[in-house]
């Protein structure tokens, strides 16, 4: 096993709140990109740690639009980071130390960035889990109501207003989608990890790439080693690059997991079929 896959299988024992994100994602990207210099985009990572830290200095604790300019003018005027716009499913937007070396991203993993700094700085900063476009909240300080500030960060970290949140959803959703509260959730770490692997899943199935999406599937459960649906994947991923037993194996934790709906409904008939062609 390789050293990134080593510690992405520490990830996953780690409970959320201590998982280093930016760091789990260059861990994601060595594998993709092994003769990439994961040790540059580490130090840079540090660079805008220190860099966030200098710039928060000269702000008051309630002052949000100050946090606001800080992290556009960090991430934007001085590391000219930005949404890539022109090659927008090139597989290295998704990839951490390509997207450090490009300065050019996917919402999410630009969103891992400036999530990195704001938090760094020591200011709570969450990511949504925005249907077809990562975005950024930041708290009101002082707020009892808990409102929250929406940035996008592909857009150099513009605010999202309730208009443009309209906007937003109904590109994705259709011109009728209405907000909906559980669109405003924080996600966990690993939520967050596993949205920016989910890029590459997807492009290497839609490529009929199944070896590929399998390893991509299996690197997802070792940071996630509790999520019901990637033992599905797997299970799924394994019958078709003909791995019957690999299958059966991830479809029974799957059952195991998610013994109850649909889902599991689906995955016992594709074990009696695999398991009647095993015998």
């Amino acid at each position: 096993m390789s050293d990134a896959r080593a510690a992405l299988e520490a990830i996953g024992q780690l409970p959320d709140a201590e998982i280093d994100l930016a760091d789990a994602a260059v861990q994601l990207a060595r594998i993709d990109a092994p003769q990439a210099d994961w040790h540059a985009a580490q130090d840079h990572l540090s660079l805008l740690a220190r860099d966030a830290v200098e710039m928060a200095g000269e702000l008051s604790e309630d002052d949000l639009a100050g946090r606001l300019r800080v992290l556009a003018t960090l991430m934007g005027a001085r590391h000219r980071y930005g949404g890539d716009v022109d090659t927008y499913d090139d597989p290295r937007n998704a990839n951490l130390i390509r997207v450090i070396e490009r300065r050019r991203g996917l919402p999410v993993a630009l969103g891992i960035l400036w999530l990195h700094a704001a938090r760094a700085a020591g200011w709570e900063a969450e990511g949504l889990d925005f249907p077809g476009h990562f975005l950024l909240a930041l708290p009101v300080p002082g707020d009892t109501h808990g409102s929250k500030v929406l940035l996008d960060p592909f857009a150099g970290g513009t605010t999202v207003d309730t208009r443009g949140f309209k906007r937003l959803l109904r590109a994705v959703e259709g011109p009728l989608a209405q907000p909906r509260p559980e669109l405003l959730d924080a996600m966990s770490n690993r939520g967050i990890l596993l949205r920016l692997q989910n890029n590459i899943l997807l492009r290497r199935m839609t490529a009929g790439e199944i070896l590929g999406a399998l390893a991509c599937c299996e690197d997802m459960l070792r940071i996630a080693p509790e999520v019901p649906g990637l033992w599905h994947q797997a299970g799924l991923l394994n019958r078709q690059a003909e791995r019957p037993a690999a299958a059966v194996d991830c479809l029974e934790h799957f059952l195991h997991l998610a013994p109850s709906g649909e889902a599991a409904d689906q995955a016992r008939t594709t074990l009696a079929e695999l398991r009647a062609g095993l015998h």
